[in-house]
């Protein structure tokens, strides 16, 4: 029996049902469909004014296959401290795709960034505009990172306020047992908090963020995560993620997660952000001199990099408990009381990278790998002085008048 061929006008009115191939086909595609049943939820996620991840949820035609396939969407800025609010919209430009881990497939994560409606500027919060510049400018030294984030799990307190007791804490006010047992720990009333830390590890793995470790740190209730190598920009988002889906996580744990640089004030050990980074002359042949160098570049501007490293973290920064003083700037071998720990293998090898250990847990990762970048491309590659205009340079050679 022969198969009758469907009419042209028929497949055309399918295909304009299916939309184009791997992007979002908006509004007018959703009306058209007869079910959402098979339709994509993307989860938006971006920064407030104070770097905090938000997110809201799109129902999408299809999977799109780039961020180029999904849409521009906005939200009320003036919720988010980003806009007033007679003039409050912000648009969403989809910059990143992850799986959503929480939903499963073929739902997804989009991270975005926020930008003012009203004039297209960078939002309030959007730090990763300027970071993607500073990348771009110094790509060919193809920066590679890896962030170390430590937090702390919180027991909840009021609504809306700040939490001050983490868990571990004991329930009559007085302190646990002093710092010791906890950092890599195992046990019950030791390792506290690790289902939050392994089901973290695991939704970050199902995502696609480039987790590669985690651990217990030294405070009770204090956990660190590890993202990458990433390369540029991808630090930034894949750490903001990673952040998100923390968060996420905590909802069903009945505790709070703080990247508070001190948390607990006392003799606790504070969270940072250890930054490890290098350029491609670091990992060649003769790379330890490169990172020396490097090193000596960042301390003569290391009131410039405290700036960008997060707030509060004098609080941390006290010299004490595995930090080098605010005010003070050293870099060394295996020396995790230095500014910049320049790692044994390293040494070792002549090659590798290094350290910044004073980024605080609260750091924003687009601040800190770019003002990083800069100074190391500003070491590295130094832009040449502008020449002097003819009639410059016969004035400065001409005598000065007497007076």
């Amino acid at each position: 029996m022969a198969i009758k061929k469907r009419p042209a006008a028929a497949a055309k009115g399918a295909a304009a049902k299916r939309g184009k191939k791997g992007q979002d086909g908006g509004s007018t595609k959703l009306a058209s469909m007869d079910t959402y049943e098979k339709a994509v939820l993307a989860e938006y996620v971006w920064l407030d004014a104070k770097q905090t991840p938000r997110s809201k949820t799109m129902t999408m035609s299809t999977l799109p296959t780039s961020v180029e396939g999904l849409r521009v969407w906005n939200y009320d800025g003036s919720s988010t401290e980003q806009a007033d609010g007679h003039n409050s919209e912000i648009y969403l430009y989809p910059r990143a795709i992850f799986k959503d881990p929480f939903r499963g497939a073929p739902h997804i994560l989009v991270l975005a960034e926020a930008y003012n409606a009203w004039d297209g500027e960078p939002s309030i919060g959007n730090t990763r505009a300027k970071c993607v510049e500073v990348m771009d400018k110094y790509e060919d030294l193809d920066p590679w990172f890896g962030i170390e984030q430590e937090y702390t799990l919180m027991k909840p307190g009021k609504v809306g306020e700040t939490p001050t007791v983490p868990l571990g804490f004991n329930e009559d006010g007085s302190e646990p047992a002093p710092q010791g047992p906890y950092y890599t720990g195992a046990g019950y009333g030791v390792a506290i908090g690790r289902p939050v830390a392994e089901e973290h590890y695991f939704k970050c793995l199902q995502a696609g963020v480039k987790i590669a470790g985690m651990n217990a740190e030294v405070m009770p209730g204090q956990w660190e995560f590890q993202i990458g190598p990433c390369r540029g920009i991808e630090m930034g988002d894949h750490l903001t993620m990673a952040r998100y889906i923390m968060l996420r996580v905590t909802e069903s744990h009945n505790c709070i997660c703080s990247f508070s640089p001190k948390p607990m004030e006392g003799d606790w050990n504070g969270a940072g952000c250890h930054t490890n980074f290098s350029v491609t002359p670091m990992r060649e042949e003769g790379g330890f001199d490169v990172i020396t160098k490097v090193c000596e570049a960042f301390g003569k501007v290391a009131a410039e990099h405290i700036a960008e490293y997060g707030e509060g973290n004098d609080k941390r920064l006290t010299g004490k408990h595995e930090t080098c003083d605010i005010n003070t700037f050293k870099f060394g071998v295996a020396n995790r009381g230095a500014s910049i720990r320049i790692p044994r293998e390293t040494e070792k090898d002549g090659k590798g990278y290094m350290e910044d250990r004073r980024p605080a847990a609260n750091c924003d990762p687009y601040r800190v790998t770019a003002k990083m970048m800069k100074t190391t491309g500003e070491c590295l590659n130094p832009e040449p002085e502008a020449e002097a205009k003819p009639e410059e340079a016969a004035a400065a050679a001409a005598p000065a008048a007497a007076e």
